[in-house]
């Protein structure tokens, strides 16, 4: 991960919403010209060894007493697998450039252990390596993403990592694997050839990371039936010289290139808290937030020129907020709440994500657990689930549907003298015909009533699920772990038209029409 500083205008793709103060809320779905699926994997995860992520996060050892499978959590994996977690990327961000794979297999006892120079100055032992990353994501039933060392490693190194992992016939790599415990090979698809290296993974320009990409993906290979799914380290948000340099140089030797981008309220210096804030923080959050759909439209058309028939996806797979770190923690460990705020911002990015999945493919919020936007915090044996994480149960329903072409004109959201869309909206069709129609109202005082015209179904009922709370600032803590969680929608209904919504004020809505 890197600090980034962007200036920023907000446009929201027609798909998400046309604002017009004295239009009445309504959006049309067409749900029989459906024809671009959304992959589940928009709905994937970030875990760098940094701070509590991992240790403490995912692993607390097998001596622990907290209840554990060869030391992974037992809570926290039901509490994913409960998500569906489609994927998890790893070992990094920034530490991905800085960490050699071989320190981290064997028995844990003859680990070298080395500095973690990136955050925070400590100790990493080494314990959780290869095995045990592919161990929990086995216990996850979701797909690995491994992120390789281009900043500090050698083509060597990574290829040996990917024969190491994928291979099932007699070699060095194979053979030592086998010496570890694990005799058959895993299958990995998801490969991360470097991470930010226009930053702390390297410095690079455009030029050279396209040169060492192609260099590095070349020895990345495909063994027995494993096929390895490249993704190239894309630009830091708004870097379009950095998109247009990549396709140009070696997009045949991608499947997809990554974007990251923070949402900031503030800026670097001072990026705010994330539980004091006013509404004026607030709103200007939001506005943040909706850039994404701007950067991906803009990076999208530098795509199409070099690959106009979508043969290589944009994979964000670094997004969601950064504040000021909790007072008395660590500065270097990211550690920070997580409001009602984030879950709008979370409903929004993946609306977003939902109507770009003709060329989103794959997505990643950071960080899981007790890092940035996670969707679980944990504090020795307790754990809470954030609001977050109930967006992403509410969002389960748009896993690998077809997106539905919808038109939204929404009234708007006003604050000192600047306006946004108060509706956001996406709606999926399911393999069983059921339509799913995920809405957010990002205006925290007032409920807004919105009309549905449902084109191409015939609606026999309608129920929902809701998350919302009375304050911007709500969430959950240890001491009070269900102050914002699900409930059940009753302002939905059918009528000859369609279908009519009252959406109480700051809320996200998971609607499923049968």
């Amino acid at each position: 991960m890197k600090k980034v500083l962007f200036s920023f205008t907000v446009a929201l793709a027609t798909s998400l919403g046309i604002t017009d103060c004295h239009a009445q809320n309504k959006f049309i779905i067409n749900a029989d010209q459906g024809k671009e699926m959304i992959s589940k994997h928009i709905y994937g995860h970030f875990s760098e060894h940094l701070g509590r992520c991992i240790y403490g996060g995912y692993w607390v050892g097998e001596d622990s007493p907290i209840p554990n499978t060869r030391g992974i959590r037992n809570d926290v994996v039901q509490a994913l697998r409960d998500i569906r977690i489609p994927n998890l990327r790893w070992p990094g961000g920034c530490f991905a450039d800085e960490y050699h794979w071989k320190d981290g297999i064997g028995p844990r006892n003859l680990r070298p252990k080395m500095v973690n120079t990136h955050w925070g100055g400590v100790v990493e032992d080494n314990s959780f390596g290869t095995h045990e990353f592919l161990d929990l994501c086995e216990q996850l039933d979701c797909e690995p993403y491994i992120c390789g060392n281009v900043g500090s490693g050698t083509v060597e190194e990574m290829s040996k990592w990917v024969e190491y992992i994928t291979f099932d016939g007699e070699s060095p790599m194979s053979n030592l694997r086998k010496q570890n415990g694990r005799e058959k090979p895993w299958k990995v698809k998801f490969w991360g050839v470097g991470n930010e290296n226009w930053g702390c993974g390297g410095n690079m320009t455009a030029s050279f990371y396209a040169d060492q990409y192609r260099r590095y993906a070349t020895y990345c290979r495909n063994y027995g039936e494993n096929r390895l799914y490249k993704i190239a380290g894309g630009p830091n948000a708004g870097d379009y010289n950095w998109m247009e340099t990549l396709m140009k140089s070696a997009a045949g030797q991608m499947q997809a290139v990554s974007l990251h981008y923070y949402t900031v309220p503030k800026d670097w210096s001072d990026k705010g808290s994330a539980t004091r804030f006013d509404e004026a923080e607030y709103f200007q959050t939001i506005q943040k937030t909706l850039l994404m759909d701007e950067l991906l439209t803009r990076h999208s058309s530098i795509m199409d020129n070099y690959d106009p028939a979508k043969k290589v996806a944009l994979a964000p797979d670094e997004w969601g907020t950064w504040y000021n770190v909790e007072p008395e923690t660590n500065p270097g460990f990211l550690y920070q709440q997580n409001t009602m705020r984030d879950a709008i911002v979370a409903a929004i990015n993946l609306n977003i994500f939902n109507a770009h999945c003709d060329r989103v493919k794959i997505a990643n919020i950071a960080q899981t657990i007790n890092v940035l936007q996670a969707v679980i915090l944990t504090e020795g044996e307790r754990m809470v689930l954030t609001p977050t994480y109930w967006v992403y149960r509410l969002y389960k329903a748009h896993h690998d549907a077809t997106l539905l072409p919808l038109h939204l004109t929404s009234g708007k959201y006003e604050l000192n003298d600047k306006s946004m869309s108060a509706i956001n909206v996406s709606a999926s069709m399911d393999a069983s015909g059921k339509v799913h129609i995920s809405l957010v109202n990002i205006d925290p005082h007032k409920t807004q009533n919105i009309e549905g015209e449902l084109r191409g179904v015939a609606p026999k009922s309608v129920s929902g699920e809701i998350l919302t709370s009375s304050k911007l600032d709500d969430y959950n803590s240890f001491e009070r772990p269900n102050t914002v969680g699900i409930k059940k929608f009753t302002g939905a209904k059918l009528n000859k038209s369609g279908i009519s919504v009252a959406l109480p004020p700051l809320s996200v809505v998971m609607l499923e029409i049968e």
